[in-house]
């Protein structure tokens, strides 16, 4: 079998996939990072496909060495991993196709069936009476948990933050015992952070993620020695290398890769290796709810550490929510998903509606 064509779609004007094509009818589907979509897709078609036309597309672990060979010298490591994870994807879900077999038997079998879910709000403007009430409709709705993300992205210390306040009145509506997880995306300094984290713990919050940023692991190991709520942190590095240094100079206590920027499944493997290594359990960052969240599932499938609630995103996606793009959409039952079993991703794209979107 060979790679006969790589294609970029960007659905929506915002949501860039992958498709790769072979010469025995076989085609696998990917998805990249939904940010910077025109410059994923230059890195695919311009940087990584070139290198893959006429190869094997069984062979996973050579073509994503190539492909990272491929960009080795240019400056843009954020977008070439986001790109190489979308290709190795679908890959991924072509070997499926291939055998016969889900991607988690590729990975060596599963360890669960279907996978804990908590709400995800991306909401950074709610106040806390909104804030509790949304998260109440979701735990009414079974979601194993709720994540508010309402500090002032970007900033340090922005005194307009509402973090705590949100969090009191969420703790109100749902009561003791339900987890509340706080993701800050990096807007603290380390003594800000741990004011403000002693103040979750009191709380009961699950986990104070991205107190500091990413490439702060001295304010990271800070936080994280001051505190004994779990630190997370992950969403924003690419590779193993990356998550070993979060693990043993960040001292995180929980690492949340995301399969649609650290190089796919590929990629994974070996981050799960090293957080395995440390012990250190793994929260996937997840905030596309399609093709993204399928590939999760599988991978989430097979990790043993992979123990608690998983991230699935409330807000409204288009291509999830107005004209979705898979033919059986994704169901939150009981605060799950199940995982798919039939070969690849085990997944069927509904061609109209991808057409339609890409068409935007």
């Amino acid at each position: 079998m060979k790679i006969t064509g790589v294609e970029c779609f960007i659905l929506d004007k915002q949501f860039p996939f992958v498709k790769v094509h072979t010469d025995e009818g076989l085609t696998g589907i990917g998805e990249i990072f939904r940010r910077n979509a025109a410059i994923h897709k230059t890195a695919v078609e311009s940087v990584l496909a070139p290198n893959l036309i006429g190869k094997d597309p069984l062979n996973t672990e050579l073509r994503w060495q190539e492909m990272s060979r491929a960009g080795v010298a240019i400056d843009a490591r954020s977008a070439l991993y986001c790109a190489m994870a979308g290709i190795d994807i679908a890959l991924w879900d072509i070997r499926g196709k291939a055998w016969g077999v889900p991607i988690y038997e590729l990975l060596g079998g599963k360890v669960r069936d279907q996978i804990p879910v908590y709400a995800s709000s991306l909401a950074r403007t709610l106040t806390p009476l909104e804030e509790a009430k949304r998260a109440a409709q979701y735990a009414e709705q079974g979601f194993l948990g709720y994540k508010l993300h309402n500090a002032v992205a970007a900033a340090l210390d922005d005194p307009r933050e509402t973090v705590v306040a949100n969090v009191r009145e969420v703790r109100r509506a749902v009561g003791d015992g339900y987890p509340i997880l706080v993701d800050v995306n990096g807007a603290f300094s380390a003594h800000r952070a741990i004011e403000i984290g002693k103040q979750l713990e009191d709380l009961g919050t699950f986990h104070f993620e991205e107190p500091c940023p990413n490439y702060d692991l001295k304010g990271l190991a800070e936080v994280a020695g001051a505190l004994a709520m779990p630190i997370a942190s992950g969403e924003c590095i690419y590779t193993r290398q990356d998550f070993a240094d979060l693990i043993l100079v960040g001292q995180v206590d929980i690492v949340q890769p995301d399969i649609v920027k650290a190089g796919g499944f590929t990629e994974m493997q070996k981050i799960a290796a090293v957080a395995s290594t440390f012990r250190r359990p793994i929260t996937v960052h997840n905030i596309q709810p399609t093709i993204c969240t399928v590939a999760h599932l599988h991978f989430c499938a097979n990790q043993e550490n992979a123990v608690y609630s998983q991230e699935y995103i409330i807000e409204e996606i288009s291509i999830r929510d107005r004209k979705p793009i898979l033919k059986t959409p994704l169901e939150v039952k009981n605060g799950h998903l199940a995982v798919p079993d039939g070969p690849g991703l085990g997944v069927e794209v509904d061609e109209d509606a991808f057409s339609y979107w890409a068409a935007m």
